[in-house]
């Protein structure tokens, strides 16, 4: 692939319409039905972006194929809210919001379940009981709402279990003929302390209670839950009964994405800074107002198009993804730049060409400045767009729906890319061209260089690399870089950091919302559970029950376990109860007949109708990752010391559950997919280079950014989960650009012969100028992202950043210092051939005493 003068016809004859490849005629002899289609297409997918849609699904973000989801999912009818639920913390009125109880300061036992009657501030009065349960009844009717597995105070589901002077009994935890009086209230409040539910629907300090809210994927129509809505309608709910004076905190997954979904806008606001400054970037660098027009639309078409097949072929936009519109118009400016840039030089190159030249047929130089850059640049660019999607394309592999369709829309956006920058781009550039001072401006280096005068310090500096004394030097730093990044990448972490929802500020409402839930119920809403196995009516059988027995007396001891909730805990209770709650019948005996009495009374949530599945309910401290990690790893070791061929203990069910599953399946997609991703890179750069010594120059410099940006990911708190997995992928999909444009050109030069300082330097002219713009505009346009309200977009800010700066800084210093030991100039210059010149490359001095200036005579062409 040269990248240098073109070979043409004799340099005074006229150019050749007909020349060039079949693609390139095809395309510039019919620019007008070019850009009619390309209009078309603009106005057809514009109308359909606006029917996309942002929204998010819960089950898009697990694993559906991992062992985990697949016993959860062949339970899921048995198990009650033990997927995606929403907690609304509901605290009295009649005290001041605790924000974050201190644990010293909780009461506990008797007092905190208020047996001892009802109190002033506490959950037992009238009132406050009245607005719980209009509330629970308006949320029950919420669309979305899993009614028959919500709970709350008021529903029938929730009950308790104790021993009276009648033997064993039980009921709802409302009383019959409740009336809000003193004496209702009392045996409320002894309900609930035989209920379980403390610590669960009921504060330790009895001054709050939550109503648990399963949620369905779908509605009774087939239609996916609408999250913006759902949170919209909660949040609606919040504001009207917070009005009254209680005090109203949400948690759960459906909360996060609408929080999220509400944050879009700051997005967008972010989206248009970045933008902004791209374009004001390129224009100070151009100083030509048309050609950066031309440069910021064609990116900006690629994003309506991208947009615009996102809903035709099915799609929508959630979170996660919003980022990628933005990653495709980054990566459009940076190949639009390239164009423009080249156009701007060989325009500049015609215009000495032109000069003193009357006789009629000399081509138009936009045109021919727009073919000719075409020429050199469209399989350059096709590579590195190809070499994007493909990079994309390997999130596909990853089993959670979510990566993947983010991984289609990074790659809908990046083939658009190839038709409104590598084309449109072009045969727009053609028509309107640069202005005369842009096209001598972009010059003055060659021109200088030629003149034999001194080079721009900076280029100086850069050329300094590609000697051996440098080149070692730079090679070496960044060894002690790479080594240094790695070791401190060995710390990323899988999963969450921190609790509450990393994907929002610290100070954020939901995150309050999570501390507040955490500290008045003395664990998190992190439910992880473990399903038992048994045959049809056997669940109550001594053998296994005394193996969850031991389970649960075995989770209790894990660092992060709060408590835990069995069928066996039920009847250590129930028989300690039936003792005058005597401490010393807190046992499991091996007594079937007091078993099977039990089981008959027990809840529904500790087992299923059929008595062929219990449940083994830990409740955490948080998710975290290491959290998480510990309980599995425990669970699994038991389960294979335990399992019989009748009964088995099957990972996981709830929150945690399913989160863990997640962090599995996010840890071994993380070294397969850069694996993939590289191993995609290389192979396409090999293709275009055939050169594994040019595939090793090219690829290191983005491997050293990679380890680099795990690095900064453990030192910004960062783990790896579904929402930051891509973006390393993305980095190196982006970084590739910068290393194809300059290596292509300076393979070009050497091929002709050209000493190792001299390609590099006039690839820097030729193209190294335009990836430092880029690199330099990029990463200023997303820095801005740190000031988002949602730190998933601040984060990502920073990290993408620091990936446009670290693959420009690579292409250009790390990439001319592995130049020099791996590659060499094919021929003498003196034995190769002078290439012939096409007409914008003639020499100056062949017309240097014609009269008249390049401004008038390219205005005139």
């Amino acid at each position: 692939m040269n990248l240098g003068p073109v070979p043409a016809t004799h340099a005074g004859a006229p150019f050749d319409p007909r020349s060039g490849s079949v693609v390139e005629r095809a395309l510039f002899n019919h620019r007008v039905i070019v850009i009619v289609l390309c209009l078309l297409a603009t106005a057809v997918l514009g109308w359909q972006a606006t029917k996309l849609q942002l929204n998010a699904s819960f089950e898009k973000t697990i694993p559906a194929q991992h062992p985990f989801i697949q016993n959860y999912l062949a339970h899921q009818e048995e198990l009650s809210g033990l997927g995606n639920a929403v907690r609304i913390a509901v605290a009295n009125p009649g005290h001041p919001a605790p924000g974050r109880p201190k644990p010293d300061a909780r009461p506990s036992g008797a007092d905190a379940a208020g047996v001892l009657g009802p109190t002033s501030g506490s959950i037992y009065e009238a009132e406050y009981l009245e607005t719980l349960r209009k509330l629970s009844d308006e949320v029950f009717l919420v669309p979305g709402v899993a009614r028959n597995q919500m709970k709350s105070l008021w529903t029938p589901t929730t009950r308790w279990v104790g021993v009276t002077e009648e033997g064993l009994e039980g009921g709802p935890v409302i009383p019959d003929g409740y009336d809000g009086s003193a004496r209702s209230l009392q045996q409320l409040a002894a309900n609930i302390a035989r209920s379980g539910e403390i610590g669960q629907l009921v504060a330790l300090d009895a001054k709050s209670s939550v109503i648990f809210v399963p949620l369905l994927g779908r509605d009774a129509e087939g239609k996916a839950l609408d999250y913006a809505a759902f949170a919209e309608r909660i949040e609606a709910l919040r504001n009207k009964y917070e009005q009254q004076g209680v005090q109203i905190h949400v948690t759960g997954f459906a909360k996060i994405v609408g929080d999220l979904i509400d944050g879009v806008r700051a997005v967008l606001m972010f989206f248009a800074i970045a933008v902004a400054i791209a374009a004001a970037m390129v224009y100070g660098y151009t100083r030509c107002v048309r050609s950066t027009v031309l440069v910021v639309a064609a990116s900006l078409i690629a994003v309506v198009w991208q947009l615009g097949l996102l809903p035709t072929l099915g799609y929508a936009l959630d979170p996660y993804s919003i980022l990628v519109p933005f990653l495709v118009f980054a990566i459009g400016m940076s190949h639009g730049a390239q164009k423009m840039n080249g156009i701007m030089q060989d325009v500049g190159r015609g215009l000495w060409a032109a000069r003193g030249r009357a006789q009629g047929g000399f081509p138009d130089l936009k045109l021919v400045a727009a073919r000719y850059t075409f020429r050199r640049l469209f399989l350059a660019g096709l590579t590195a767009l190809l070499a994007d999607a493909v990079g994309f394309a390997v999130l596909l592999v990853i089993d959670i729906q979510a990566i993947r369709e983010l991984a289609i829309a990074a790659s809908i956006g990046v083939a658009v890319l190839i038709f409104t920058n590598l084309i449109l781009l072009p045969i727009l550039l053609s028509y309107v061209g640069v202005s005369p001072e842009a096209a001598a401006r972009s010059l003055r280096a060659e021109a200088a260089d030629a003149a034999g005068a001194a080079r721009h310090p900076l280029w100086a500096w850069l050329d300094r690399f590609t000697r051996r004394r440098d080149a070692t030097i730079a090679i070496v730093v960044a060894l002690v870089l790479g080594s240094a990044g790695f070791a401190v990448s060995t710390r990323l972490a899988i999963g969450d950091l921190d609790p509450g929802a990393p994907e929002l500020r610290a100070d954020s409402r939901y995150n309050r919302d999570v501390a507040f839930v955490n500290a008045a119920y003395g664990a998190s809403s992190d439910v992880l559970a473990v399903m038992v196995k048994t045959p049809d009516g056997r669940c109550s059988q001594y053998e296994t029950l005394n193996k969850i027995d031991a389970l649960e007396w075995q989770l209790r001891q894990i660092q992060g376990v709060e408590s835990t909730n069995t069928l066996a805990l039920l009847n250590r209770r129930v028989l300690a109860g039936l003792n005058e709650g005597n401490p010393k019948w807190y046992e499991f005996l091996p007594n079937q007949d007091m078993l099977n009495t039990v089981t008959a009374g027990a809840p529904r949530g500790l087992y299923n109708d059929a008595c062929s599945l219990l449940t083994v309910y830990a409740f955490l401290h948080d998710h975290k990752a290491e959290t998480l990690t510990r309980v599995v790893d425990h669970v699994a070791a038991f389960a294979a010391a335990n399992d019989t061929p009748e009964v088995k203990f099957l990972l996981a069910a709830g929150s945690a559950g399913i989160e863990a599953a997640t962090n599995i399946v996010v840890r071994d997609a993380w070294t397969q997919m850069l694996f993939l991703v590289y191993g995609a890179v290389m192979l396409l750069c090999f293709i275009t280079f055939r050169s594994w010594r040019a595939v090793v120059v090219a690829v290191l410099p983005l491997v050293l950014t990679s380890v680099l940006a795990e690095a900064l990911m453990v030192g910004l708190g960062m783990g790896v989960k579904v929402a930051t997995l891509p973006v390393i992928a993305l980095g190196v999909g982006i970084g590739v650009d910068y290393a194809l444009y300059i290596l292509s050109v300076t393979l070009a030069q050497l091929r002709e012969g050209k000493s190792l300082s001299e390609s590099y330097y006039r690839a820097l002219l030729f193209t190294g100028k335009v990836v430092m713009l880029t690199g330099v505009t990029l990463a200023i346009g997303v820095v801005t992202w740190v000031f988002s309200p949602i730190k998933f977009q601040a984060d990502m800010g920073l990290l993408l950043a620091f990936m446009f700066l670290w693959n420009m800084l690579g292409a250009l210093i790390l990439l001319p210092a592995l130049a020099h030991f791996l590659l060499r100039p094919q021929a003498h210059a003196a034995e190769s051939p002078a290439p012939r010149q096409h007409p914008l490359h003639r020499p100056r001095d062949e017309s240097a005493a014609a009269a008249g200036g390049p401004e008038s005579l390219l205005q005139k062409a």
